[in-house]
């Protein structure tokens, strides 16, 4: 059969592919700025027709109406990393957290969590048939491989991006046009804190390094100190618009890379139109399964390669917490720990974590003595490489305790500190 005549057959509304959906289903929803907003709707407005539907996914970037308190006997949300629209839910018992590493996530669905149903945002197809996952590659393709039932969103607002990131007509199940705007998250203005430590973070990158980012003020504050640095490569999880002036520039060419030279590698982007514009029918950028690009053994065959990342807490061991206030979960591993452990088998790769030395208005350091009750540590004490606030460089790796305390001592907020030496000198017998 052509597959322009295998479109029209699959070609429904969103009310009759989701009445495919049964009760008890496990439903996996495109990820991130991916996920399909007009599905997602319309299956919220006819929640009557279900009940305990399981939708699953990391990250939700839209209004996650299927949270709300009065779908709870329709929908049970079981979150991989939490978000705005969905954290409520799980405090208040009406959802649940797995924790994953993101590189693991395809295999949990092709085994333990095996989705009955994916919900997936395309662009539409090409002359051959072949529609393109978009902005968000990362888990959506490898459950689009193994779901009993795909039903996709085509939307002439999703770009076409090239790696592996297709699927044929022929592997769908029921297609509904819509063309909503994929989900923008701006950056926000960088303030001085934020550029001092992206400045001490620029410090510890060379000429000729593959980074990893994530998105937010910080790693954009990193990406604008950068400007003077040259040939710089890009394997991460995830990119946002920042990256597009130091391409343009000539700063990040990808030419030192090993892996994919002349390629930034990703598995999905959150960013402004201006971005997915960019990557655009744009060879310039490969997006890969979180599987594989998220694989430290991928990740480390990157010489130089170099993990930035952000946490809520650090003690005076080095341990971080990212995911937890105490036990209230808040967000989720990611690819946190993925490109920590890439980085560090890289040859010459580094691992940093960056943090604001306060939270809650310069009231609580994010250096601790102890970590909060019921923090669960998400990058061990044995992982980091280094810890940077706007107050300086901690180097931890190969030190012994006492002098990782004083390292992250030295760089906490000035008001905290007197305390923090207080322990150091109680806990290791010893003038600071």
């Amino acid at each position: 059969m052509d597959w322009r005549d295998d479109y029209k057959k699959k070609l429904c509304s969103a009310p009759e592919a989701l009445r495919h959906i049964k009760n008890g289903d496990r439903v996996v929803v495109g990820h991130a700025t991916g996920e399909p907003s007009y599905l997602l709707e319309v299956l919220a407005e006819n929640a009557s027709w279900y009940e305990n539907v399981e939708i699953v996914h990391m990250v939700a970037m839209g209004k996650g109406k299927y949270c709300q308190p009065e779908y709870q006997k329709n929908f049970r949300h079981n979150s991989l990393f939490l978000g705005g629209s969905t954290r409520k839910a799980i405090e208040e018992g009406r959802g649940d957290f797995t924790p994953i590493f993101f590189s693991e996530i395809p295999e949990l669905f092709r085994t333990t969590l095996h989705p009955n149903v994916l919900l997936m945002n395309l662009s539409p197809p090409n002359e051959h048939g072949f529609c393109s996952f978009g902005v968000s590659v990362d888990y959506t393709k490898p459950a689009a491989e193994v779901a009993d039932i795909c039903i996709a969103q085509i939307n002439k607002c999703m770009p076409r991006t090239y790696g592996d990131s297709f699927i044929h007509i022929s592997e769908l199940d029921y297609i509904v046009e819509a063309d909503y705007p994929i989900i923008e998250m701006a950056s926000t203005e960088i303030t001085e804190v934020e550029r001092t430590i992206g400045k001490h973070c620029a410090s510890l990158v060379k000429d000729g390094d593959t980074l990893q980012l994530g998105f937010g003020a910080l790693p954009d504050a990193v990406l604008s100190s950068l400007k003077d640095k040259k040939d710089l490569g890009i394997h991460s999880e995830m990119i946002s618009d920042g990256v597009i002036d130091l391409i343009e520039s000539g700063v990040i060419n990808n030419k030192k890379k090993n892996l994919y030279p002349g390629k930034c590698v990703l598995i999905f982007i959150m960013g402004t139109r201006r971005l997915y514009d960019y990557v655009d029918n744009n060879p310039f950028f490969q997006f890969m399964t979180a599987d594989y690009a998220n694989d430290p053994r991928v990740i480390a065959q990157n010489d130089n390669m170099v993990s930035i990342n952000s946490c809520v807490q650090v003690d005076l061991m080095g341990q971080v917490v990212s995911t937890n206030v105490g036990l209230r979960q808040i967000s989720g591993v990611g690819g946190q720990v993925d490109f920590v452990r890439g980085a560090n088998m890289s040859k010459g790769g580094r691992a940093i974590i960056a943090i604001y030395s306060t939270a809650g208005g310069g009231k609580i350091s994010k250096i601790v003595p102890f970590l909060d009750q019921g923090a669960a540590v998400t990058t061990s004490r044995y992982d980091v490489s280094y810890v940077v606030t706007e107050y300086g460089v901690a180097a931890l790796k190969g030190k012994n305790l006492r002098d990782r305390a004083r390292a992250l001592i030295n760089i906490a907020h000035p008001d905290f500190r007197p305390e923090l030496i207080a322990e150091y000198e109680k806990r290791f017998h010893a003038a600071f």
